[in-house]
């Protein structure tokens, strides 16, 4: 079974490593979101899903970049309306 790598619960990027991690109330760090997500213990955004789907657009040369896949604005759009709504701060 592949194990999977922990990732934003918001925005779906990576948490590679603790330097990417938000921080709660405490200042320890988040398991489950990003820094550009979540600070002091909450978002740092409030926005809807499809703004989240529009905000991961904007870094989509660097998202092929680093995926090595190639998809257009519109292709990237609809995987992200599929893929959000599975993550812990877009579910119902």
């Amino acid at each position: 079974m592949m194990e999977m790598k922990p990732i934003c619960q918001s925005c779906g990027m990576p948490l590679d490593n603790d330097n990417m991690k938000g921080t709660e109330k405490d200042g320890s760090l988040s398991d489950d979101y990003c820094l550009y997500c979540y600070a002091n213990g909450s978002f740092t955004y409030e926005m809807t899903m499809e703004e989240m789907v529009q905000t991961n657009i904007q870094h989509l040369d660097e998202w092929k970049k680093n995926s090595g896949m190639e998809m257009t604005e519109e292709e990237a759009a609809k995987q992200l309306r599929l893929f959000l709504p599975m993550l812990k701060r877009w579910k119902d």
